[in-house]
């Protein structure tokens, strides 16, 4: 992972001014799960020593690198609401959806369980439960994938949460690492990612007690930025850059093995289309 100190600079520079097309050098705009997992950085090196194209990245939850992508400050986007992200299409921002790996979303815990949720098959049904029993919750809050994704499962259990039990963590916006620390420190429940969780698990006191569910899949995608709104953008090297990542034998090949020595199995799974022909054949 990048250090804090330079991506805040990286921040404050894609904020402040439009990025200007430098041949060999792309600037990527990453949601934060898959940057403190590592793989980012493993990609990024990679694709580097190949082709000889440096790619940087700032760490943001999903709404706020879309909307730094909108002021044309970024080449790419690697993001995980895809409600959001059609948005950011449609709207001419992006060029499109580009699917790239996915991961899934688990509920975790304390160990101790007072919602009575444990092995639960449906996160619906065990958002319920929480929700009937009163037990803390955590969200992010901050319009990040996996903000939204538990606003989404909120709203397939038919509820909205709120209440004293269900709690925004007002840094939720620096991640789902400081997310998971803090609801460890409170005995809470939150929705998190599975890389996130198994990349810390030994440093929290929380368990993952619902998984398996389809809805709880998390699909990660790749938008490159528009040429065509912002004339600035590297699009050469971004085509080069998402070619690689998409490609079986290449990005890929990293992303399927990706975690097995840590931890005994991947942390991400394969997703692009070419990805999927390959294996159709």
């Amino acid at each position: 992972m990048r250090c804090l100190t330079f991506m805040f600079m990286l921040v404050l520079c894609v904020c402040s001014t439009s990025v200007q097309a430098e041949e060999g050098f792309l600037l990527l705009g990453s949601t934060i799960g898959p940057i403190d997992a590592g793989i980012v950085s493993a990609l990024e090196d990679a694709f580097e020593k190949e082709s000889g194209i440096r790619v940087r990245h700032v760490g943001a939850g999903t709404g706020e690198a879309l909307k730094i992508a909108e002021k044309g400050n970024i080449d790419l986007v690697m993001v995980h609401a895809r409600s959001l992200e059609e948005k950011f299409v449609t709207a001419g921002f992006g060029t499109e959806r580009i699917p790239f790996m996915y991961n899934d979303f688990v509920i975790v815990g304390s160990a101790n369980d007072p919602a009575g949720i444990r092995g639960m098959t449906s996160a619906t049904v065990a958002l319920k439960k929480i929700a009937d029993t009163a037990a803390s919750f955590i969200s992010r809050g901050d319009k990040s994938g996996t903000h939204v994704a538990e606003t989404e499962l909120w709203a397939k259990a038919g509820l909205k949460p709120g209440g004293a039990w269900y709690k925004v963590y007002e840094k939720g916006s620096e991640g789902n690492v400081p997310t998971l620390r803090f609801t460890s420190s409170s005995g809470a429940y939150t929705i998190i990612d599975r890389a996130t969780f198994l990349t810390i698990q030994k440093e929290i006191k929380l368990v993952v007690l619902v998984e398996g569910d389809e809805a709880l899949l998390n699909r990660i995608s790749l938008i490159p930025v528009s040429q065509k709104k912002f004339p600035s953008v590297n699009s050469a090297d971004t085509a080069a850059f998402v070619r690689w990542l998409t490609n079986p034998v290449k990005g890929q090949k990293i992303v399927a093995e990706f975690g097995k020595e840590r931890f005994g199995g991947p942390l991400f799974f394969p997703d692009s289309r070419e990805w999927h022909a390959k294996g159709s054949k």
